[in-house]
């Protein structure tokens, strides 16, 4: 397996209740590193259900030294919200996918150029959910 080492492009913040706002965690990540959102140094999801938030950042940045420095600043430790690089993966979660939509209809789907042209190994449908786990054969398929 010669898997490369990649570095992270992105981090996910733990810990973030619902009483952090989107716009706080941005000024904080603003403030602490004098990057800027709306000048495209990074970009981040909320993701309510897990207490979680995933940073991106589109530059040359250093993930790891940027997660690190994060945990250790002290509003950020107020708030108890932890740092770290988010790992590479082959799946991605798919959802809004219409009820009763074939898995080999996702597969073909995933794998047009369009829409990334990655090999598709398995399809793993969530009806109750409106979604799917796709997972590919090389982590680069899910960009």
């Amino acid at each position: 397996d010669s898997q490369e080492s990649l570095p992270s492009t992105a981090i996910v913040l733990e810990n973030v209740q619902d009483t952090v706002k989107y716009c706080i965690l941005v000024m904080m990540i603003e403030n602490i590193f004098g990057l800027s959102e709306g000048d495209g140094d990074f970009s981040m999801e909320m993701i309510p259900e897990i207490h979680a938030a995933v940073v991106t950042f589109t530059g040359n940045i250093a993930a790891g030294e940027f997660a690190e420095k994060l945990n250790q600043n002290q509003r950020v430790k107020r708030q108890n919200i932890t740092a770290r690089c988010l790992e590479i993966t082959k799946s991605v979660r798919a959802e809004n996918i219409p009820p009763n939509t074939p898995s080999d209809y996702i597969t073909v789907y995933f794998e047009n150029k369009k829409n990334g042209g990655a090999q598709v190994v398995n399809v793993q449908q969530l009806p109750d959910e409106d979604a799917a786990i796709i997972t590919f054969s090389d982590h680069k398929g899910n960009a």
